[in-house]
Protein backbone atom coordinates (compact mmCIF):
# COMPACT_ATOMS: atom_id res chain seq x y z
CA UNK A 1 0.00 0.00 0.00
CA UNK A 2 1.59 3.55 -0.87
CA UNK A 3 1.64 6.19 1.22
CA UNK A 4 0.66 9.44 -0.36
CA UNK A 5 3.55 12.16 1.03
CA UNK A 6 3.81 15.58 0.33
CA UNK A 7 6.95 17.03 -0.98
CA UNK A 8 8.26 20.24 0.70
CA UNK A 9 9.51 23.02 -1.70
CA UNK A 10 13.33 23.21 -1.44
CA UNK A 11 14.43 26.48 0.92
CA UNK A 12 16.13 29.20 -1.24
CA UNK A 13 19.25 30.92 0.05
CA UNK A 14 18.45 34.32 1.52
CA UNK A 15 20.07 36.70 -0.60
CA UNK A 16 21.10 39.71 1.19
CA UNK A 17 19.59 43.55 -0.36
CA UNK A 18 22.58 45.43 -2.45
CA UNK A 19 22.60 47.99 -0.29
CA UNK A 20 22.40 51.60 -2.39
CA UNK A 21 25.78 53.25 -2.31
CA UNK A 22 27.53 56.25 -4.18
CA UNK A 23 29.28 53.49 -5.72
CA UNK A 24 26.39 51.51 -6.86
CA UNK A 25 25.07 54.51 -8.40
CA UNK A 26 27.69 55.60 -9.88
CA UNK A 27 28.26 52.06 -11.71
CA UNK A 28 24.70 52.28 -12.46
CA UNK A 29 24.85 55.29 -14.62
CA UNK A 30 27.71 54.89 -16.08
CA UNK A 31 26.38 51.58 -17.73
CA UNK A 32 23.32 53.15 -18.70
CA UNK A 33 25.14 56.04 -20.97
CA UNK A 34 28.22 54.70 -22.69
CA UNK A 35 29.22 58.30 -23.82
CA UNK A 36 29.39 59.63 -20.26
CA UNK A 37 31.40 56.48 -19.56
CA UNK A 38 34.08 57.57 -22.90
CA UNK A 39 34.17 60.95 -21.80
CA UNK A 40 35.47 59.97 -18.40
CA UNK A 41 37.86 57.99 -20.10
CA UNK A 42 39.34 60.15 -22.26
CA UNK A 43 39.13 63.61 -19.62
CA UNK A 44 42.37 62.57 -18.13
CA UNK A 45 44.54 62.44 -21.64
CA UNK A 46 42.63 65.14 -23.18
CA UNK A 47 43.83 67.35 -20.19
CA UNK A 48 46.67 66.65 -20.15
CA UNK A 49 47.14 67.07 -24.00
CA UNK A 50 45.64 70.30 -23.19
CA UNK A 51 47.61 71.21 -20.25
CA UNK A 52 51.22 70.11 -22.41
CA UNK A 53 50.34 70.88 -25.63
CA UNK A 54 47.83 73.45 -26.36
CA UNK A 55 48.62 75.62 -23.55
CA UNK A 56 52.35 75.50 -24.55
CA UNK A 57 51.48 76.61 -27.78
CA UNK A 58 49.92 79.56 -26.25
CA UNK A 59 52.52 79.97 -23.97
CA UNK A 60 54.60 80.88 -26.97
CA UNK A 61 52.26 83.00 -28.87
CA UNK A 62 51.91 85.43 -25.81
CA UNK A 63 56.24 85.17 -24.99
CA UNK A 64 56.09 86.06 -28.77
CA UNK A 65 54.39 89.75 -28.33
CA UNK A 66 56.38 91.08 -25.38
CA UNK A 67 59.77 92.47 -25.29
CA UNK A 68 62.98 92.27 -23.84
CA UNK A 69 64.24 95.60 -22.19
CA UNK A 70 67.62 96.51 -24.07
CA UNK A 71 69.51 98.14 -21.07
CA UNK A 72 68.46 95.60 -18.47
CA UNK A 73 68.07 92.13 -20.61
CA UNK A 74 64.99 91.95 -18.75
CA UNK A 75 61.75 90.67 -20.11
CA UNK A 76 58.85 93.54 -20.34
CA UNK A 77 55.36 92.06 -20.36
CA UNK A 78 54.09 95.27 -22.93
CA UNK A 79 52.06 94.00 -26.18
CA UNK A 80 53.90 94.63 -29.41
CA UNK A 81 54.04 92.67 -32.45
CA UNK A 82 57.43 93.89 -33.09
CA UNK A 83 58.72 90.18 -33.03
CA UNK A 84 56.09 89.49 -35.19
CA UNK A 85 56.66 91.91 -37.88
CA UNK A 86 60.71 91.57 -37.48
CA UNK A 87 60.54 87.72 -38.11
CA UNK A 88 57.95 88.41 -41.25
CA UNK A 89 59.64 91.26 -42.80
CA UNK A 90 63.45 90.50 -42.12
CA UNK A 91 65.12 89.46 -45.28
CA UNK A 92 67.19 87.17 -42.66
CA UNK A 93 64.56 85.11 -41.46
CA UNK A 94 63.14 85.07 -44.79
CA UNK A 95 66.53 83.76 -46.06
CA UNK A 96 66.64 80.77 -43.33
CA UNK A 97 63.10 80.03 -43.36
CA UNK A 98 63.88 78.94 -47.68
CA UNK A 99 66.93 77.29 -46.78
CA UNK A 100 64.99 75.18 -43.60
CA UNK A 101 61.95 74.02 -45.80
CA UNK A 102 64.17 73.17 -49.01
CA UNK A 103 66.31 71.67 -46.83
CA UNK A 104 63.43 69.63 -45.25
CA UNK A 105 61.79 69.06 -48.72
CA UNK A 106 65.14 67.34 -49.62
CA UNK A 107 65.76 65.03 -47.13
CA UNK A 108 61.78 64.24 -47.65
CA UNK A 109 62.54 63.14 -50.68
CA UNK A 110 65.71 61.77 -50.33
CA UNK A 111 64.16 59.35 -47.44
CA UNK A 112 61.35 58.58 -49.85
CA UNK A 113 63.60 57.20 -52.57
CA UNK A 114 65.71 55.12 -50.37
CA UNK A 115 62.70 53.60 -48.41
CA UNK A 116 60.42 52.83 -51.14
CA UNK A 117 62.77 49.92 -52.72
CA UNK A 118 63.65 48.89 -48.89
CA UNK A 119 60.12 48.73 -47.69
CA UNK A 120 58.75 46.98 -51.05
CA UNK A 121 61.52 44.25 -50.39
CA UNK A 122 60.62 43.63 -46.93
CA UNK A 123 56.66 43.58 -47.34
CA UNK A 124 56.67 41.38 -50.79
CA UNK A 125 59.94 40.09 -50.92
CA UNK A 126 61.47 38.74 -47.94
CA UNK A 127 60.36 35.71 -46.23
CA UNK A 128 58.44 36.08 -42.99
CA UNK A 129 61.88 35.47 -40.85
CA UNK A 130 63.74 38.07 -43.01
CA UNK A 131 61.06 40.16 -42.40
CA UNK A 132 61.47 40.45 -38.88
CA UNK A 133 65.59 40.58 -39.20
CA UNK A 134 64.66 43.45 -41.40
CA UNK A 135 62.42 45.19 -39.14
CA UNK A 136 65.05 44.71 -36.31
CA UNK A 137 67.92 45.76 -38.58
CA UNK A 138 65.71 49.20 -39.54
CA UNK A 139 64.60 49.65 -35.92
CA UNK A 140 68.28 49.11 -34.54
CA UNK A 141 69.75 53.01 -35.82
CA UNK A 142 67.04 54.27 -33.43
CA UNK A 143 68.41 52.63 -30.31
CA UNK A 144 71.84 54.35 -30.53
CA UNK A 145 71.94 57.96 -29.02
CA UNK A 146 71.00 61.08 -31.63
CA UNK A 147 74.49 62.57 -30.82
CA UNK A 148 76.39 59.78 -31.55
CA UNK A 149 75.13 59.46 -34.50
CA UNK A 150 75.25 63.04 -36.00
CA UNK A 151 79.14 63.35 -34.23
CA UNK A 152 79.85 59.68 -36.47
CA UNK A 153 78.62 61.38 -39.57
CA UNK A 154 80.95 64.44 -38.77
CA UNK A 155 83.66 62.10 -38.46
CA UNK A 156 83.26 60.49 -41.89
CA UNK A 157 82.37 63.47 -43.95
CA UNK A 158 85.35 65.44 -42.25
CA UNK A 159 88.57 65.87 -44.27
CA UNK A 160 90.37 62.62 -44.04
CA UNK A 161 87.73 60.58 -43.20
CA UNK A 162 86.00 57.26 -44.49
CA UNK A 163 84.06 59.01 -47.08
CA UNK A 164 87.04 61.03 -48.76
CA UNK A 165 89.02 57.86 -48.81
CA UNK A 166 86.13 56.09 -50.92
CA UNK A 167 85.89 58.55 -53.19
CA UNK A 168 89.52 59.66 -53.50
CA UNK A 169 90.23 57.15 -55.86
CA UNK A 170 87.71 57.81 -58.41
CA UNK A 171 88.54 61.32 -58.30
CA UNK A 172 85.68 62.75 -55.59
CA UNK A 173 86.34 64.29 -52.50
CA UNK A 174 84.21 64.90 -49.16
CA UNK A 175 81.43 67.51 -49.23
CA UNK A 176 82.94 68.60 -45.31
CA UNK A 177 80.15 70.50 -43.23
CA UNK A 178 77.96 72.82 -44.89
CA UNK A 179 74.39 72.49 -46.10
CA UNK A 180 75.19 68.81 -47.98
CA UNK A 181 76.39 67.57 -44.51
CA UNK A 182 73.71 68.17 -43.35
CA UNK A 183 71.34 66.62 -45.32
CA UNK A 184 73.21 63.65 -45.41
CA UNK A 185 72.67 63.58 -42.09
CA UNK A 186 69.36 64.31 -41.60
CA UNK A 187 68.66 61.95 -44.35
CA UNK A 188 70.37 59.49 -42.49
CA UNK A 189 68.25 60.16 -38.82
CA UNK A 190 65.01 60.24 -40.19
CA UNK A 191 64.90 56.88 -42.65
CA UNK A 192 63.56 54.70 -40.21
CA UNK A 193 60.87 56.54 -39.22
CA UNK A 194 59.73 56.90 -43.19
CA UNK A 195 60.33 52.97 -44.60
CA UNK A 196 58.21 51.40 -41.11
CA UNK A 197 54.93 53.42 -42.64
CA UNK A 198 55.73 52.83 -46.32
CA UNK A 199 56.28 49.38 -45.13
CA UNK A 200 52.96 48.74 -42.97
CA UNK A 201 50.78 50.19 -46.26
CA UNK A 202 52.36 48.04 -48.47
CA UNK A 203 51.47 45.04 -46.07
CA UNK A 204 48.00 46.27 -46.77
CA UNK A 205 48.27 45.78 -50.41
CA UNK A 206 46.97 42.59 -51.03
CA UNK A 207 49.64 40.16 -53.31
CA UNK A 208 46.63 39.30 -55.58
CA UNK A 209 46.33 42.83 -56.86
CA UNK A 210 50.06 42.05 -58.08
CA UNK A 211 49.29 38.81 -59.85
CA UNK A 212 46.25 40.17 -61.45
CA UNK A 213 48.33 42.79 -62.95
CA UNK A 214 51.51 40.27 -63.72
CA UNK A 215 47.89 38.38 -65.58
CA UNK A 216 46.78 40.83 -67.66
CA UNK A 217 49.97 42.04 -69.24
CA UNK A 218 51.00 44.59 -66.56
CA UNK A 219 54.86 45.30 -66.32
CA UNK A 220 56.74 45.93 -63.12
CA UNK A 221 56.94 49.77 -63.43
CA UNK A 222 53.47 50.32 -64.57
CA UNK A 223 51.94 47.80 -62.20
CA UNK A 224 54.12 49.77 -59.23
CA UNK A 225 52.78 53.02 -60.81
CA UNK A 226 49.60 52.43 -60.80
CA UNK A 227 48.55 49.51 -58.71
CA UNK A 228 50.95 49.86 -55.70
CA UNK A 229 51.82 53.64 -55.98
CA UNK A 230 47.89 55.02 -55.62
CA UNK A 231 47.68 52.62 -52.93
CA UNK A 232 50.32 53.03 -50.58
CA UNK A 233 49.95 57.29 -51.27
CA UNK A 234 48.93 57.49 -48.08
CA UNK A 235 51.60 55.78 -45.90
CA UNK A 236 54.05 57.80 -48.02
CA UNK A 237 52.96 61.17 -46.87
CA UNK A 238 52.69 60.06 -43.32
CA UNK A 239 55.97 59.39 -43.65
CA UNK A 240 56.88 62.29 -45.10
CA UNK A 241 55.61 63.81 -41.84
CA UNK A 242 58.00 62.39 -39.94
CA UNK A 243 61.05 63.68 -41.99
CA UNK A 244 59.89 66.96 -43.07
CA UNK A 245 58.63 68.09 -39.79
CA UNK A 246 61.64 66.98 -37.55
CA UNK A 247 63.72 68.36 -40.04
CA UNK A 248 62.04 71.57 -39.84
CA UNK A 249 62.60 72.07 -36.12
CA UNK A 250 66.56 70.33 -36.24
CA UNK A 251 69.35 72.55 -34.51
CA UNK A 252 71.19 69.75 -33.63
CA UNK A 253 73.05 68.21 -36.71
CA UNK A 254 73.23 71.66 -37.82
CA UNK A 255 75.51 72.88 -35.16
CA UNK A 256 77.77 69.94 -35.30
CA UNK A 257 78.31 69.31 -39.64
CA UNK A 258 76.47 72.28 -40.84
CA UNK A 259 79.57 74.77 -40.63
CA UNK A 260 78.65 78.34 -40.92
CA UNK A 261 75.25 77.71 -42.09
CA UNK A 262 71.95 78.95 -40.06
CA UNK A 263 68.23 76.75 -39.87
CA UNK A 264 65.37 78.39 -37.75
CA UNK A 265 66.58 75.72 -34.90
CA UNK A 266 69.93 77.67 -34.74
CA UNK A 267 67.99 80.86 -34.42
CA UNK A 268 65.82 79.84 -31.98
CA UNK A 269 68.06 78.23 -29.46
CA UNK A 270 70.65 81.35 -30.62
CA UNK A 271 68.01 83.83 -29.33
CA UNK A 272 67.19 81.79 -26.60
CA UNK A 273 70.98 81.33 -25.19
CA UNK A 274 73.81 83.94 -26.17
CA UNK A 275 71.31 86.76 -26.99
CA UNK A 276 68.69 86.56 -24.31
CA UNK A 277 65.82 87.24 -26.02
CA UNK A 278 63.13 84.99 -25.47
CA UNK A 279 60.17 86.99 -26.73
CA UNK A 280 62.10 87.08 -30.07
CA UNK A 281 62.97 83.64 -30.13
CA UNK A 282 59.34 82.44 -29.39
CA UNK A 283 58.58 84.64 -32.72
CA UNK A 284 60.60 82.77 -34.78
CA UNK A 285 59.28 79.36 -33.47
CA UNK A 286 55.94 80.24 -34.53
CA UNK A 287 57.46 80.19 -38.32
CA UNK A 288 58.10 75.76 -38.61
CA UNK A 289 54.73 75.78 -36.47
CA UNK A 290 52.37 77.51 -38.74
CA UNK A 291 54.51 75.34 -41.62
CA UNK A 292 53.85 72.70 -40.02
CA UNK A 293 49.88 72.95 -39.47
CA UNK A 294 49.60 73.91 -42.98
CA UNK A 295 50.97 71.01 -43.96
CA UNK A 296 48.91 68.52 -42.04
CA UNK A 297 45.55 71.06 -43.12
CA UNK A 298 47.03 69.75 -46.55
CA UNK A 299 47.01 65.95 -46.06
CA UNK A 300 44.63 65.83 -44.20
CA UNK A 301 42.26 64.58 -46.96
CA UNK A 302 44.09 61.97 -48.17
CA UNK A 303 44.22 59.43 -45.28
CA UNK A 304 48.05 59.86 -44.31
CA UNK A 305 47.27 60.91 -40.86
CA UNK A 306 45.56 57.15 -39.93
CA UNK A 307 48.62 55.65 -41.01
CA UNK A 308 51.06 57.89 -38.59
Amino acid sequence: MRVATETQPAARPIVPALRDTVARRGSVLLSRHPRLRLSLLLSAPMFWLGLVYIAALAALLITALWTVDTFTGTISQTWTLDNIVAVLTGSLYQTVTLRTVGVALLVTLIDILIALPIAFYMAKVASPRLQRVLVIAVLMPLWASYLVKAYAWRSVLSRGGIFEWLVAPFGGQTPGYGLPATIITLAYLWLPYVILPIYAGLERVPDSLLEASGDLGGKTWPTLRLVVLPMIWPAIIAGSIFSFSLSLGDYITVNIVGGANQMLGNLVYTNVGAANNLPLAAAIALIPIVIIFAYLAAVRRTGALENL
